[in-house]
């Protein structure tokens, strides 16, 4: 629960120390603005909202590392509602606008999570969680995007040691085999999750996983 609010505020936090221009620099997401990363960021706090306060009684069906769906196919931009997230975000026209947004829902999702009783079971995308293990799995999503906020911004800060640590950890679960330990826990998120590709020595050290690049998830 300590590292879910360590990441989120920390992501927050560059998003707030942002220049006005850098809102039309790319992303690491292909295809997206950094403006139409931040408006994701403001959907995303609303489904933590929304998936807190959505108790259930039932048993948990996934858990921080089920929860991600994996496949070798980097998304399109054709699924809808990224489009409608583009669109949203250039609608904001004055970057404050969206800061302003991502800090009010963003305050209020990290309040959520602090008062949640971990144990509590959660229904959230057809399936039934805990409150710990969902809140796990989003410091991998705050990590990745963070990432990818920070991309093609030398300047602006990364994300938490902790975070990217156990992100690492988590998408080694999903995939099923560990990167190597003389690869840094960044370079194992950007090239495990295809953010970029791994460079010829990299490729040789990565030996057979590197024919299973990338590990898409969502």
């Amino acid at each position: 629960m300590d590292l879910f609010s360590r990441s989120w505020a920390a992501l927050r936090a560059a998003v707030a120390g942002l220049a006005d221009d850098d809102f039309a620099r790319p992303s690491g997401c292909t295809g997206w603005l950094v403006r139409d990363l931040v408006c994701h960021l403001v959907i995303d706090a609303q489904d933590v909202l929304i998936t807190l306060a959505t108790p259930v009684a039932a048993a948990p069906t996934r858990d921080a590392v089920t929860y991600w769906e994996v496949t070798g196919t980097p998304p399109s931009g054709d699924d809808p509602l990224d489009a409608l997230t583009v669109r949203l975000a250039a609608a904001y026209q004055d970057p404050g606008l969206l800061t302003f947004h991502l800090d009010d829902v963003g305050c209020a999702a990290g309040r959520a999570a602090e008062l949640a009783d971990p144990g509590l079971t959660v229904g959230t995308r057809g399936q039934v969680l805990t409150a710990g293990d969902y809140l796990l799995a989003y410091v991998l999503e705050w990590t990745l995007h963070h990432l990818d906020l920070v991309a093609r911004l030398p300047g602006a800060p990364g994300p938490p040691a902790e975070g990217l640590a156990r992100s690492r950890e988590l998408l080694e679960l999903i995939a099923g085999t560990a990167f190597p330990a003389s690869f840094s826990d960044t370079d194992a998120l950007l090239l495990g999750t295809g953010r970029r590709l791994p460079a010829d020595a990299e490729r040789a050290r990565l030996g057979p996983l590197a024919a299973r690049l990338p590990f898409v998830i969502g």
